[in-house]
C-alpha cells in the first residue's frame, strides 16, 4: 500500500473516532428517543444540532467538515496511487493532511481562533498540493 493509500485509511479511521466523539455525548444530552428518530424538525422542535450544547455540536460540525475534507483527499489519494505519481513528497503532504485533521478536532472543540482556521487551510492546502503533484 502506498503512504498516501495508508495516510486515508488512517483518515478514515480517524472519521470513525471523531463519529464516537460526536455521539456518545450526543446521545446522552439528547437521549436515544430523538438520536434515534427520523429526525423530523417539526416532531422534534427544530434541528438535533441547535439542540446539542456548544462542545457537542463542534464535534457535530467538526465531523461534517471532515466529511468534506475526505472527498478531495481521497480522490487525490486514488489518483496519486492509481497514476503512480505518489512519490516522497506527496507521502509527506498525505500525512499533514492527516495531521492537520488530528490537530482540528480539538482546535474546534475548545474554539481556538484563528488557529482552528489555519490548521484547516493547512488541510486544504496538503490535498490541493497532491492534486497538483498528480497532473504536474
Amino acid at each position: 500500500m502506498t503512504p498516501e493509500l495508508t495516510a486515508l485509511t488512517l483518515a478514515a479511521l480517524l472519521q470513525v473516532v471523531q463519529f464516537v466523539l460526536m455521539a456518545v455525548p450526543a446521545n446522552l444530552e439528547l437521549g436515544p428517543g430523538k438520536t434515534a428518530s427520523a429526525r423530523d424538525r417539526a416532531r422534534l422542535g427544530g434541528s438535533l444540532e441547535d439542540q446539542l450544547s456548544d462542545k457537542t455540536a463542534r464535534l457535530y460540525r467538526a465531523l461534517n467538515n471532515h466529511f468534506e475534507g475526505l472527498i478531495l483527499f481521497g480522490i487525490a489519494c486514488t489518483v496519486l496511487t492509481l497514476s503512480d505519481e505518489a512519490t516522497p513528497y506527496t507521502a509527506l503532504l498525505a500525512y499533514t493532511y492527516l495531521a492537520a485533521r488530528v490537530l482540528y478536532i480539538p482546535a474546534y472543540y475548545f474554539g481556538w481562533r484563528p488557529w482552528r482556521s489555519a490548521i484547516w487551510f493547512v488541510g486544504f492546502l496538503a490535498t490541493t498540493a497532491m492534486l497538483l503533484a498528480a497532473i504536474a
